[in-house]
């Protein structure tokens, strides 16, 4: 597949687009708004009398409609354009979490909350594909930085949102999060309404890159492999982090929320850098670093009983994913970017990382509970070393300029 000329040197200083802003911004609402109900949705599933396996299962349900409906996105952003896509998933989200908030029954909330799930990818994908078009191709990576960052800082401040609200009431974080993404659609709704960025190519019969003609890209090979192995690190984080501080460091859960604070701030510190570094000096080098560092900071996490070294090694795996998380999203552009509406490629790439969420709980968790949590963390920690591989063999997707 051939470069992207665009990319191939820095001419003159490019701003960002005032279109990624309203992007940004409501990335950080959708992120946030979903810090408020995580806390909250267990807890409300168990007011329905079920066990903990049942209320587990209204967070997998979400997930998994999103990778049920994946394939279909990409039809749908082809012919609607991402723009109206982004919007109709929002309102799908809100609408589906408004309905949690007066769920009768345990199977109603399994049901609405199954739906949003349909909603997220809708905005995901076609959030990618908007991202893809609109950034000016010399500073992808910056871009990719601070689209990333927002929603980190979201789901950082979201759950002590969503503690307070929960004070109120178990349902009205549900209440609150869909307002949000009402008035979230409505702010994308008329500040794209104009924007010749966020329309073009809407009239466009330009075919998109077929999941075939990409995975001809040995980068975009790369992507989709590493993208497993992040919904797995992703999830394997959020499922067994307090789970190994409770039963291995012996901590109270709120330790154990700090080490998931902790985790995102090194995130959050390294992502910006990273994704504009990346424009200067090619984006291989921060995904290997960072899928590398993330391996080590998983693996030595395994060998500890220390709470502090715990806390240390887990602010190094996060710096690890903000390595990497720009970068793979900037790589992903450039493979993309030129190629019409690549909603199907775009797809499949989501589908792969909502396959690693899936997959990464409840295997590394049956590897914890019958290996220990240090087999479990060398094996997370395997699967990022072959990521970093599979990147070695890939080409670099930005031709950084000799000066």
């Amino acid at each position: 597949m051939t470069h992207d000329p665009a990319a191939t040197a820095d001419t003159t200083p490019q701003r960002v687009p005032a279109e990624v802003w309203v992007l940004v911004a409501a990335s950080f609402v959708i992120a946030l708004g979903y810090g408020v109900v995580a806390p909250a949705l267990p807890a409300f599933a168990r007011t329905f009398d079920v066990g903990i396996g049942a209320a587990s299962a209204v967070v997998s349900a979400f997930a998994i409609m999103r990778l049920a409906f994946a394939p279909a996105t990409g039809p749908l952003v082809k012919a609607f354009g991402e723009r109206w896509i982004y919007m109709a998933g929002l309102l799908i989200v809100a609408a589906s979490t408004l309905a949690v908030a007066f769920a009768q029954s345990y199977w109603q909330l399994m049901l609405f909350r199954g739906l949003g799930g349909v909603g997220s990818v809708m905005f995901t994908v076609s959030a990618m594909g908007l991202m893809i078009r609109i950034a000016p191709a010399e500073i992808r990576g910056r871009v990719s930085g601070v689209y990333s960052s927002s929603f980190v800082l979201g789901g950082i401040c979201g759950p002590l949102l969503g503690g307070a609200l929960v004070g109120f009431g178990l349902r009205v974080p549900f209440v609150v999060y869909a307002i949000a993404l009402v008035v979230a659609t409505l702010v994308v709704g008329v500040a794209l309404r104009g924007s010749t960025l966020a329309g073009r190519e809407e009239a466009s019969s330009e075919p998109g890159t077929t999941v075939r003609e990409a995975l001809a890209d040995s980068a975009y090979r790369a992507a989709l492999f590493s993208s497993v192995v992040f919904g797995w690190v992703y999830s394997m984080r959020v499922s067994l982090l307090p789970l190994f501080f409770a039963a291995v460091l012996d901590q109270p859960a709120a330790i154990a929320g700090y080490a998931l604070a902790a985790y995102a701030a090194g995130d959050v510190l390294a992502m910006f850098p990273a994704g504009r570094a990346s424009d200067r000096y090619g984006r291989k080098p921060f995904i290997i670093t960072g899928m590398l560092v993330i391996a080590a900071g998983t693996l030595a996490l395994g060998f500890t009983d220390s709470v502090l070294v715990a806390f240390l090694v887990t602010v190094v795996a996060g710096i690890g994913t903000g390595l990497v998380a720009p970068t793979m999203q900037a790589t992903l552009a450039d493979v993309l970017q030129g190629k019409g509406r690549s909603g199907g490629a775009l797809s499949a790439y989501q589908m792969a990382q909502d396959a690693g969420t899936i997959s990464g709980p409840l295997l590394a968790g049956a590897i914890a509970q019958y290996l220990g949590f240090t087999w479990a963390f060398a094996i997370t920690a395997a699967l990022c070393v072959a990521a970093a591989g599979a990147w070695l063999l890939a080409r670099e997707t930005r031709t950084v300029a000799k000066v």
